[in-house]
């Protein structure tokens, strides 16, 4: 799952975001509420994770903003404040569920798994080709009935190519998909992901199409 964080703490944003990432999902970091605004309007995250109080927009006017558009992804408030009055502000603002600091990462990573089985998009949740089904929710690959053991950045990968249907994704698009938008980290590993996880697909009819300098797309045979 791709998710959006929104702190300004930069050294919680970064333990948050590791700990996500090491339960396979894709983290973007965000610091101040008008980035956030604006990285919100066009990303495809699947869950956001947003502190109230942030330099230039406020958290409760980032998700205020957010609901305005009639995006309804789940959010996470994190704050400070932990007056009833305060947690029936930012519910009813449109928040999903709604933490207060200092909070264990272990009940975050609780609260992320609930939000992602209450996603109201099955068809996001379940994604299919040939004889493959990944669950988004479960992050867990399927052959029939049986679980495939795919380590966790080949995994994330494998979504992002299932999640566009067919389309062309670039080596850029994958490596921020995997590793968050952002990160220090060379392109070239998506190669090494993607010989790896043909190598995994061959033997089901599932295949690894790569276009020179566009990118990769996943065809099942019997495609054209």
């Amino acid at each position: 799952m791709r998710i959006t964080l929104v702190e300004d703490n930069v050294g919680l944003a970064k333990g948050i975001a590791y700990r996500l990432q090491d339960a396979g999902h894709a983290v973007d970091m965000l610091h101040n509420g008008n980035e956030a605004e604006t990285f919100l309007k066009d990303d495809a995250s699947d869950l956001i994770i947003l502190d109230i109080n942030l330099p230039g927009q406020d958290g409760l006017s980032v998700l205020k903003a957010l609901r305005a558009r009639d995006d309804q992804r789940p959010v996470i408030l994190l704050t400070a404040r932990a007056e009833t009055e305060d947690r029936v502000i930012g519910l009813d603002a449109g928040a999903d569920d709604y933490l207060i600091k200092p909070f264990e990462m272990a009940e975050l990573e609780a609260r992320v798994r609930a939000l992602a089985r209450r996603r109201t998009t099955p068809q996001r949740q379940m994604l299919e080709i040939g004889p493959l089904r990944f669950d988004s929710a479960a992050r867990q690959l399927l052959i029939g009935e049986a679980a495939v053991d795919v380590p966790r950045r080949e995994l994330s990968v494998l979504e992002a190519l299932l999640s566009a249907e067919g389309r062309l994704v670039s080596k850029a698009a994958l490596l921020d998909y995997a590793y968050g938008v952002g990160a220090d980290v060379d392109e070239k590993v998506i190669e090494v992901y993607v010989s790896r996880l043909r190598a995994r697909l061959k033997s089901h009819g599932v295949a690894i199409k790569s276009q020179r300098g566009l990118g990769y797309q996943l065809q099942s045979e019997g495609d054209g």
